[in-house]
């Protein structure tokens, strides 16, 4: 039931938009038309890192931002909380296609852009919980030291140092978090957990204040060349800006562009400080292990733990509805899973239960660009790693539609095209023939003890991600 407070229910969506200092009443919508020099459609974190970084170089700019329900309504309200260096793209690909040296100076512009998203919320005064405490990826079956391992090695092949991503024997694995099955884990300083609708709607006001636009309850129905349709009037901008992610295939004409795969989470009540005595987690690490259906989770600032994962199914027609956001028996899974890791949490109330879509493009590879010709301009398809890379997105951004060379603007992902997905049903089938592949994947190697060749098969698919 939606809150008294809330009439419109945007408290039920997630832990995250529950917690905030924040009424949640929408902005007002888009009046009629509009005419302004950039009109950006998304009101998560990449259009408004990029109306951000628009304003701080030029605060000339008329900028305007429409969005279809709240600003943090999609994923920027609704994921795991992880800041992390993760960049959705295989390394191999980029190094391929732009050279070694560029595919390690995309991961070293990632590692840079964590430490960027605290820098701008500690000088603009969001308080998003940001602490940088790393990722430990823990293997909590025999099957995963080997994967895990090879992560780590995989890191040393490209020239990334132990200051980087190492290797925790058991001992040291479990004096950061005590998991249980804990065989060791890798570890990398490049994360912060954050509370990530604090964040979407701290910068939402710091923009605002800046002079940015932003008109809420306004669907975008349809982008074309300089111009954006709404359902309340016609923008005209001289660079439009598509920043819609999971929510891609509801503007005409895009179904196929992105496909929404759902990712949800759980999170416990505050839990007291006898529990946190027993396990740890004092630095406040977000964590994994080296399963195959990814899962992950932080220590939350009010101390409960949001703990997410992989399974539900992708929806036919690249469907996105309020429905798809709950699913009983992947809520159920989770919930067994945290028992399983942390037995102790077998009595503790689960308070929230949310789910959402991140943007799949059909390479597995995220993109940013701007056409100049045509005033249109992108960034997305995250698949999950977005709370870092939007910033990347909106600082690249800027600088491309200000015409400012830079070296973020000469980085590999920069004007990358995917190519679309198949019709239906050949998207239908592929995309939970994969999904089921890695869960009966996992539970092969629980039972066996051995790597299962049916998740290297289908495993080039699916990227190792929070949302």
């Amino acid at each position: 039931m939606p809150h008294m407070s809330d009439p419109l229910g945007y408290r039920d969506v997630s832990l995250w938009l529950d917690s905030v200092d924040d009424d949640l009443e929408p902005r007002p919508p888009l009046p009629g038309d509009l005419q302004v020099d950039v009109a950006i459609v998304g009101g998560g974190y990449t259009g408004l890192w990029t109306a951000y970084y628009l304003k701080r170089a030029d605060p000339r700019l008329r900028i305007a931002i429409v969005e279809k329900e709240i600003c943090g309504f999609g994923a920027s309200g609704r994921n795991g909380g992880w800041c992390s260096a993760l960049f959705a793209g295989s390394r191999e690909k980029t190094a391929a296609d732009h050279g070694r040296d560029a595919a390690v100076a995309l991961q070293r512009e990632m590692f840079n852009t964590v430490d960027e998203v605290g820098r701008v919320a500690t000088a603009e005064g969001i308080d998003c919980d940001f602490v940088k405490g790393g990722t430990l990826t823990f293997a909590t079956q025999p099957v995963h030291v080997e994967r895990v391992r090879d992560e780590v090695d995989e890191e040393r092949s490209w020239g990334f140092g132990a200051e980087d991503m190492t290797w925790l024997s058991p001992q040291e694995a479990s004096a950061r978090i005590d998991v249980t099955g804990n065989l060791g884990a890798a570890f990398t300083p490049h994360c912060a957990r954050i509370h990530p609708a604090k964040l979407v709607r701290g910068l939402a006001r710091v923009v605002e204040g800046l002079g940015v636009e932003i008109y809420e309850g306004t669907a975008a129905r349809g982008i074309r060349e300089r111009t954006v349709l709404t359902s309340n009037g016609t923008i005209t901008a001289d660079v439009v800006v598509q920043a819609t992610e999971g929510y891609t295939p509801s503007l005409a004409g895009q179904k196929r562009r992105i496909v929404p795969i759902y990712s949800l989470m759980i999170a416990t009540e505050p839990l007291p400080e006898s529990f946190w005595n027993e396990i740890g987690w004092s630095g406040r690490e977000t964590m994994s292990d080296g399963r195959h259906l990814i899962i992950y989770a932080q220590r939350t600032a009010d101390d409960r733990i949001a703990f997410g994962g992989r399974g539900a199914p992708y929806h036919f027609g690249s469907s996105v509805k309020p429905e798809h956001d709950r699913a009983p028996e992947v809520f159920a899974e989770l919930e067994r899973t945290l028992h399983e890791l942390f037995p102790v949490t077998s009595n503790t109330t689960i308070t929230h239960r949310w789910g959402g879509p991140i943007g799949v493009p059909r390479d597995w590879y995220s993109s940013v660009g701007y056409d100049e010709r045509t005033g249109f301009a992108w960034a997305g398809g995250y698949v999950g790693d977005g709370v870092s890379t939007t910033n990347l997105a909106g600082r690249t951004l800027a600088d491309l539609i200000l015409k400012r060379d830079s070296d973020i603007t000469r980085l590999a992902w920069v004007n990358h095209r995917s190519r679309n997905w198949e019709p239906e049903p050949l998207r239908w089938t592929g995309a939970n023939l994969a999904l089921w592949a890695m869960g009966s994947a996992d539970r092969k190697e629980k039972r066996t003890g051995r790597p299962s060749k049916l998740a290297d098969a289908v495993g080039k698919y699916l990227v190792r991600s929070p949302i």
